[in-house]
């Protein structure tokens, strides 16, 4: 049954969510939401923020408590750096290991094992387990007031019955006897096990996946950053008009109404409409279009586009939430909040793997107890399962190959952000080019040069040059730079709409648009060829066309050959002129074409092809491009263009090399299957270690030793990704 929310009677908030350890937290702070009446909430575990639409009798402060009830933290969201979770456990995590290898070296090496060497390992383990292990603990007893349990539950209770079980043996048996030592033995048997000490596992076991939250960390820590490089595009200030005064004001006092001053080189500080002068501006950032526009009186200019040339006076028709950039920043927003993180099998599990495992460590003591086998070895048994069970290659499995994975990207200058990318990347099947910037290099250069017949193409190019010698505009630039050396004009004009005039070698030159020519009464020549921005060049006669573009990037069209061969379908998505993007198309392989598309429209054609059954992978890199790039499954920007493209991206190629987007595919799914190989071979680990435990076939000694070397088994297997090329042997 659909439900149907009037909107007039809702009100939309948004949350920062404190106290989430993994994705069943995120779960149950969204059920708990979700059960009070009239409201419909998403919890997005990856930027830990909250999406809620409550009854608008309902206040934020009541939506914070109903939070809080379920055991953790909020508060409404705001534009602000949070604290860095990452930087926090990065001492703890050093600890830990500085503490932890030499405690599982000493207990694992009988030849290592010294006078009261169980007494300094004591110590160190109980920092490890206590301290640097605390939120562990703390997670688990707040889970637990609120009659849940997760990971952090099993970690705990694993970690201090080790550690609690140690000191008995210390205190009470004789383990803490100086000289004692550690004596390898595989199973129980009947010898007294308050002889033996299970430090290291408990101190591995803390340490191991300390690691790991530190690792999700360090991936979480930019999720919110897409908003916030938007926000950078629009101008900070404004010089407004009045009563024939100008007075320079913060761009957020602007009110729909004002007329701003807007001279060369500066950005337009918001929406509106241009009603005197005239210049070409740079609208490439909001648009896509590769080429500036001419724009006069009675034309439409985007708040973040550039003024190239000429003064305007702009009048202010939106402002503030209502431009085309905020727009944009609320797309990406509400796009990244509707992308459920990636839930990992560790955390999708807990709701049966945990109580499991603790009601079968209670039946294995009650068991063994009904077996004869006594209250020592029972409770020992039971402690061995609560150790083997401990989900360390569980919890290690996605960050460590995460880890290889991300930093032999870093090599090849890939940036990826996260186990969710690499889940997504192995199962896109589309994936959508932006044009100006990606295919292209976004930079205007002559394309060809096209004298008639009679006319020296030199010459024509010379001519070119010293006509357009006086211009700013982005094509004459090309020209001039094309042309060198050329001759000095004299008596430059500007012809708004059509081009300019100069007087080259006493001959009056002109330079300019089709309808130029066409106003001077000349024929016009030849136009096959390059498909480009067409500037003539009249004399007496037309002499000739130049033709001025973005040119193809180098490695473009062999990127989208391979990609082709990795089982995608491209496809391009451009606001640029139809004629232009199939020319590009054309020149790169591409079949399928979107042109004159804006912002609000490729989100669209990207949520088209999902509605079609496609996954979708975008690769961009404007703030154009943003929204698209966070509404697609994969988004991928290229690390030339701007920060907003690159934050609200999954994978971020830093090389302006279309060879990169290529790469990053193929690694994103060798370290995916990395990742699934890990989980598979920790979770077989577990299913099939934890009986044997329980049938006291396993010391706590060796269940720590197995547990350890399920670890290790899975680092090893991510270390493999060390191994992975590039398409160009790097």
């Amino acid at each position: 049954m659909t439900t149907i929310v009037d909107k007039r009677r809702q009100a939309e908030y948004s949350l920062d969510l404190e106290g989430m350890t993994c994705a069943s937290c995120a779960n149950r702070i969204e059920k708990k939401l979700n059960k009070v009446d009239g409201v419909v909430a998403t919890v997005n575990y990856a930027t830990e923020r909250a999406q809620v639409v409550a009854p608008k009798g309902m206040s934020i402060q009541d939506l914070i408590q109903v939070v809080e009830n379920a055991g953790y933290g909020a508060r409404e969201s705001i534009q602000e750096e949070r604290s860095e979770r990452a930087d926090v456990l990065a001492p703890r995590v050093q600890l830990a290991f500085a503490l932890a290898v030499p405690v599982i070296a000493i207990s694992m090496v009988p030849a290592w094992q010294f006078d009261g060497w169980q007494w300094l390992c004591l110590v160190m383990t109980a920092v490890v387990v206590l301290w640097c292990g605390r939120s562990f603990h703390l997670a688990a007893w707040k889970n637990l007031r609120h009659g849940s349990t997760t990971m952090d539950t099993l970690v705990s209770l694993g970690t201090l019955v080790a550690l609690g079980w140690s000191i008995v043996a210390m205190t009470v048996g004789h383990a803490g006897v100086i000289g004692m030592r550690h004596a390898f033995t595989i199973t129980l048997g009947y010898s007294d096990p308050l002889g033996n000490v299970y430090l290291e596992a408990a101190a591995g076991v803390v340490a191991f996946l300390l690691l790991g939250r530190w690792i999700e960390a360090r991936s979480k820590r930019e999720a919110g950053a897409a908003v916030r490089a938007l926000a950078e595009v629009a101008a900070k200030e404004a010089v407004v008009l009045k009563d024939g005064v100008e007075k320079t004001v913060p761009a957020g006092e602007l009110a729909v109404g004002d007329v701003i001053v807007v001279r060369p080189g500066e950005k337009v500080a918001t929406d509106g409409e241009v009603i005197e002068g005239r210049s070409a501006v740079d609208a490439a950032i909001i648009t896509g279009e590769s080429l500036p526009v001419e724009v006069a009186p009675g034309a439409k200019v985007v708040g973040g586009s550039v003024n190239a040339t000429g003064r305007l006076l702009v009048k202010a028709t939106a402002v503030g939430s209502a431009t085309q950039v905020a727009q944009i920043a609320r797309l990406v927003e509400q796009a990244q909040t509707g992308k459920a993180a990636a839930q990992r099998l560790a955390d999708s599990i807990t709701a049966f793997f945990v109580p499991g495992v603790l009601v079968l460590s209670m039946v294995t003591f009650a068991v063994q107890l009904l077996l004869g086998a006594g209250v020592t070895f029972a409770l020992t048994a039971s402690i061995a399962v609560l150790i083997i069970a401990c989900p360390c290659a569980l919890g290690l499995a996605t960050p460590s190959a995460l880890l290889v994975g991300t930093g032999r990207g870093a090599e090849l200058g890939i940036v990826i952000r996260g186990a969710q990318a690499l889940e997504k990347a192995r199962a896109v099947d589309v994936i959508v080019f932006d044009k100006t910037g990606t295919l292209t290099t976004g930079a205007m250069s002559v394309l060809a040069v096209q004298p008639t017949p009679g006319v020296d193409e030199a010459r024509l190019l010379a001519l070119a040059g010293a006509v357009e010698a006086g211009a700013e505009h982005p094509i004459a630039r090309a020209i001039v730079e094309a042309a060198g050396d050329a001759p000095q004009g004299a008596d430059f004009e500007i012809l708004p709409g059509r081009g300019v005039r100069a007087v080259v070698d006493g001959q009056v030159v002109h330079a300019g648009s089709a309808r130029l020519v066409s106003d001077l009464g000349v024929d016009l020549p030849d136009r096959s060829g390059p498909i480009g921005s067409e500037v003539f060049i009249v004399d007496k006669r037309c002499l000739g066309r130049i033709v001025v573009g973005d040119s193809l990037k180098p490695g473009a069209a062999d990127a989208v050959t391979r990609l082709k061969a990795l089982g995608l379908r491209p496809v391009l998505l451009t606001g640029d002129a139809r004629a232009v993007a199939k020319e590009v198309a054309r020149e790169v392989g591409i079949e399928e074409i979107h042109a004159e598309v804006l912002p609000q429209g490729k989100v669209d054609v990207v949520a088209e092809l999902q509605a079609g059954g496609a996954r979708v992978a975008m690769v961009g890199d404007g703030v154009n491009d943003a929204a698209a790039l966070a509404t697609s499954d994969l988004g991928i920007a290229m690390g030339a263009g701007t920060d907003a493209a690159a934050a609200a991206s999954d994978l971020t190629i830093m090389r302006d090399d279309l060879a990169g987007v290529v790469d990053a595919v193929r690694l994103s799914r060798a370290t995916d299957r990395t990742i699934r190989g890990n989980l598979l071979w920790a979770f077989c680990y577990n299913v099939a270690a934890i009986p044997i435990a329980a049938l006291g076939w396993l010391t706590p000694m060796i269940a720590g030793l197995a547990m350890a070397c399920s670890s290790v088994f899975v680092v090893l297997n991510s270390l493999r990704l060390r191994a992975f090329r590039g398409i160009q042997g790097n």
